[in-house]
């Protein structure tokens, strides 16, 4: 393709933050440009007195207008960066490659190695490359050649993320070699999931929260009660599950949501009989379970940032403090609520901030005993913080 090589200039706020690493290409600087920016335009970003800061390209998405991907003036935006930068990443994720107990997990993750805009995942031999814009899916002969040339992957899958306000776009998403088993099983610490990489935006599983289930089978699901709300196909439910939980119930609104959990405890041979599942909308599970009075040792709040349903809109940012008081409402003395959010722009400050609100619009005292935030395999910049989007918070109801 034909792309610009564009020259934009930084003030001096931008250009100290691009100095320090900031990796995202702001908005204002993009308004500079005297003709429109084509999707995958090169940028390179010099200060007021024209003096190199950057280089990087144009792709919007979501979270900004691009990535930057050098500070150094002899770096060239070309296949031999790509492949650097892959090979390195992989390189770092040795000891997960050498752990015959889990066999998916990121491989590269954006931004924090070093090319924002694109992840790739490792599904037991399988990869999966997900582009958030149309932007870096212009160099996507570079990613791919530089990810073959680094792993021998039996076949290869690609996600785009990049439909209106970064919606999936639906394709299929196989690209090369031999395509998956449906459903493929993985294995994460020594428990099996279904996952299917050829069905849509996301897989079965997030990769992200590997270090919190294996919490919760080894820690507290043993003799247990567990409810796992916004269940999606059931992972955290299976966990506990196999951490000897007397009995689970998943609660999703989903209807795929139901074959999905079962198909996940039977890879597992776990007896479904002491499962439960009800595909229904979570706040009205939270009044029918009032009204039934049930109660639980362990209950799992992880909802999208942001769903609608046919009766009410959820939104973390607004919600999150009212979905907890229900949550609370129907826990156990000394049970534990894992409080959990995706959402990139909440800091944990403020997420605690909910946590406290609910607990103490409740009358009830509670005690944070573990907190998690991306695993390993999620590198992030300190200079972007909304890179460590995971926020997990293990909460003891004390009263």
């Amino acid at each position: 393709m034909s792309r610009q090589n564009i020259t934009l200039y930084a003030d001096s706020r931008l250009a100290s933050l691009y100095k320090r690493g900031f990796p995202l290409v702001e908005q204002e600087l993009i308004e500079q440009a005297e003709e429109p920016l084509l999707e995958g335009d090169f940028l390179t970003i010099e200060d007021e007195n024209e003096q190199f800061i950057a280089s990087g390209y144009y792709g919007s998405q979501n979270k900004g207008r691009g990535w930057i991907l050098s500070t150094n003036k002899t770096d060239r935006i070309d296949e031999q960066l790509f492949m650097q930068r892959i090979q390195k990443a992989f390189a770092l994720r040795g000891r997960l490659f050498a752990d015959d107990q889990t066999t998916a997990f990121r491989v590269f993750n954006g931004e924090g190695d070093g090319v924002g805009g694109v992840t790739i995942d490792f599904y037991a031999e399988y990869g999966v490359i997900t582009y958030y814009s149309e932007g870096i899916y212009t160099m996507r002969d570079w990613i791919i050649e530089a990810v073959k040339r680094t792993y021998p992957f039996v076949g290869l899958y690609e996600k785009k993320r990049f439909a209106q306000n970064g919606a999936y776009v639906e394709d299929d998403d196989f690209v090369e070699g031999e395509k998956a088993p449906e459903p493929l099983l993985i294995l994460e610490n020594g428990i099996t999931y279904a996952v299917y990489l050829n069905d849509g935006p996301m897989t079965g599983i997030f990769l992200d929260q590997r270090e919190v289930r294996k919490r919760i089978t080894e820690q507290y699901s043993k003799g247990k009660t567990v409810l796992n709300t916004f269940s999606y196909t059931g992972a955290f439910s299976v966990a506990a599950a196999m951490g000897g939980a007397v009995h689970t119930t998943s609660v999703d609104l989903a209807s795929r949501s139901k074959e999905r959990t079962i198909e996940q405890f039977s890879v597992n041979d776990v007896e479904i009989e002491q499962q439960k599942i009800h595909v229904m909308d979570v706040f009205e599970y939270f009044k029918y379970a009032q009204k039934k009075q049930l109660s639980f040792d362990l209950v799992v709040v992880d909802p999208p940032s942001f769903a609608r349903s046919k009766k009410q809109t959820f939104s973390v940012t607004k919600d999150y403090a009212t979905l907890l008081k229900q949550a609370i409402a129907i826990t156990n003395m000394n049970g534990v609520i894992v409080a959990s959010t995706n959402n990139s722009v909440l800091g944990m400050r403020k997420f605690k901030s909910f946590v406290e609100q609910a607990f103490t619009s409740q009358k009830v005292s509670y005690t944070i005993i573990e907190e998690y935030t991306v695993p390993e395999d999620y590198p992030y910049l300190n200079q972007y913080k909304e890179g460590n989007f995971l926020k997990v918070l293990f909460i003891r109801r004390d009263n």
